[in-house]
């Protein structure tokens, strides 16, 4: 156990994609969504970060959804879906950057946190595959081996600041030297409450609040498998100049999927 710890946002911030639309694929496949619940995941996400994804109301909507889509599901199903394809739709997509700082962090005596909104069975495995134990994520109500419905905690905005707080009292860390990292608005929350806040990929209402109050901004390019990252060494340092973020490209192919779905559909 470290001193102190460094808080990691992972979509988008550790990972060049959204952790729960990522599985959405072998979720259909397996029957637990259908091709409509494919579309409306999609476009919500997009909403959600075009938007900033600071709009209390457009959180509860958000989790409101979530609690619904999963009512029913087997949490050992889940469980499976996410063990089985984890190498294939996540570990080529692991910022290298984010990777080597989680490694310095690491090295430096700290713990790392990763905290997101996406489900606990989904951010725990990632969070192993990058050698973390330690996760803040949302958790679902779950009654004889099926989701129930209901949130026992959405980890989304001011929220992930109460975990943050929690597992900081239990554990001694002082938030004055603690560091985090997101790339979306909605977890200014999350970065205000360290004394060390960096925007990574920064989306456009981050960038501007980062750069009024000098925090470092960085900019993650390289998804990079763990394998090939082991077998060449580190491949590019963690911190790299200002430029444009992958956040509005990566809106921007989500909002073609829509589109395309839709004409399919019609």
């Amino acid at each position: 156990m470290g001193l102190s710890a460094a808080f990691f946002d992972l979509d988008k911030t550790v990972i060049a994609k959204s952790s729960a639309l990522a599985f959405g694929r072998p979720f259909y496949r397996d029957g637990l969504i259908s091709r409509r619940d494919v579309v409306k995941s999609a476009y919500a996400q997009l909403m959600f970060r075009l938007g900033g994804g600071t709009d209390e109301q457009a959180m509860a909507r958000t989790r409101d959804y979530l609690a619904a889509l999963c009512k029913g599901w087997r949490v050992e199903q889940v469980q499976q879906i996410v063990a089985e394809t984890l190498n294939e739709l996540i570990n080529p997509y692991v910022y290298a950057e984010a990777a080597a700082l989680i490694a310095e962090h690491q090295a430096a005596g700290r713990d790392v946190v990763l905290v997101s909104a996406s489900g606990d069975e989904m951010v725990r495995p990632i969070g192993a595959l990058l050698g973390i134990t330690d996760v803040i994520a949302t958790r679902m109500a779950i009654v004889d081996g099926r989701y129930s419905g209901e949130v026992e905690f959405y980890s989304a905005g001011p929220a992930k600041v109460v975990g943050v707080r929690e597992i900081a009292a239990e554990r001694g860390y002082d938030l004055a030297e603690c560091f985090a990292y997101s790339d979306s608005s909605s977890d200014l929350p999350l970065l205000e409450s360290v004394g060390h806040p960096s925007a990574v990929n920064p989306d456009r209402t981050l960038r501007r609040v980062a750069t009024e109050r000098s925090w470092p901004i960085l900019e993650f390019r390289h998804p990079i498998p763990l394998g090939k990252r082991l077998r060449g060494g580190p491949a590019v340092p963690f911190a790299a100049a200002l430029g444009v973020g992958v956040g509005v490209a990566i809106g921007f192919a989500l909002y073609n999927h829509h589109r395309r779905s839709r004409t399919a559909v019609a």
